[in-house]
């Protein structure tokens, strides 16, 4: 009988995204650097707080929120993903029910007139959740939300409303971590390493050179799969969606999004093949 272990796009076994919060003006620096090395982030951003258009801040003021203006400017159309966090950037835990539902649909459809795409995806407001966030948060259309956990690994999420990361910016080990990734060779399950933090951070640390060098050593690589949130999101759903023969003889895929799956009839037979969207594939 057929094993199979999903593949990302093109047969790649890694995945690796970004995700930076608050829509600060340092995320223009940190969006050149991105493209500089071709990486992909997911822009979380409060509608509700962005700067007047007249704002002038204090020379060294850190963070810098952003003009509505800028907001466009930067992340429209830019391949990046932009993401729910709050409206207000409230502590959702601490709200009722109802204000929690208002804080994210307030924000959703603000972004979603703004950006013109649908916005499914969101990080909590300082990393925290509950359980009765995490149900509103359905009823709501949101299909991920990341908190500020950080498990130093590269595992494929379970529960995308609890989503971890791998670690953040500042982790001590980021730079072993990234080589451990890089250098990992991957038999079975894909990988996905997933990094967050606050672009503002490294003005207020003077540390730019740690995305610098991340970005670098991560970018350009063939075998490394480069997305947003919603992508990695939607393309792992496609995959748990395949229809497979009882047998595993062959495999429907029912969705719009072509999918790679490494398949194994034994240990010395493995292959990776490609379904398209509607294929019905014979192994």
């Amino acid at each position: 009988m057929n094993v199979s272990f999903m593949r990302f796009p093109e047969g790649k076994a890694k995945a690796l995204t970004l995700s930076y919060d608050d829509g600060v003006e340092q995320d223009i620096r940190l969006m050149e650097i991105l493209d500089k090395h071709g990486l992909k982030c997911t822009f979380n951003i409060n509608s509700g707080l962005f700067a007047a258009e007249d704002k002038v801040y204090e020379p060294g003021r850190v963070p810098r929120r952003m003009r509505l203006s800028q907001v466009i400017g930067l992340y429209k159309n830019s391949g990046h993903e932009v993401a729910v966090h709050g409206a207000t950037h409230p502590w959702l835990e601490t709200l009722p029910s109802a204000m929690v539902a208002k804080e994210i649909i307030d924000d959703r459809i603000a972004l979603e007139k703004l950006f013109e795409t649908p916005i499914r995806g969101m990080a909590y407001p300082f990393g925290t959740t509950s359980d009765s966030v995490v149900e509103t948060l359905k009823s709501c259309g949101i299909v991920y939300a990341r908190t500020t956990a950080a498990t130093k690994k590269f595992d494929i999420p379970t529960d995308w409303l609890r989503l971890p990361s791998t670690c953040h910016h500042n982790h001590p080990e980021l730079m072993e971590l990234a080589k451990k990734f890089v250098e990992m060779e991957i038999h079975d399950h894909s990988k996905l390493f997933y990094l967050w933090g606050h672009s503002y951070e490294f003005e207020g640390k003077d540390n730019w050179n740690v995305i610098e060098e991340f970005a670098e050593y991560m970018g350009g690589r063939d075998d490394i799969w480069y997305a947003t949130n919603i992508e990695i999101y939607e393309y792992i759903e496609a995959f748990n969606r395949l229809v497979w023969a009882a047998d595993m003889s062959f495999v429907k895929n029912p969705t719009t999004i072509p999918v790679w799956v490494k398949v194994a009839k034994h240990p010395n037979d493995r292959a990776v093949v490609k379904i398209d969207a509607g294929e019905t594939l014979w192994l």
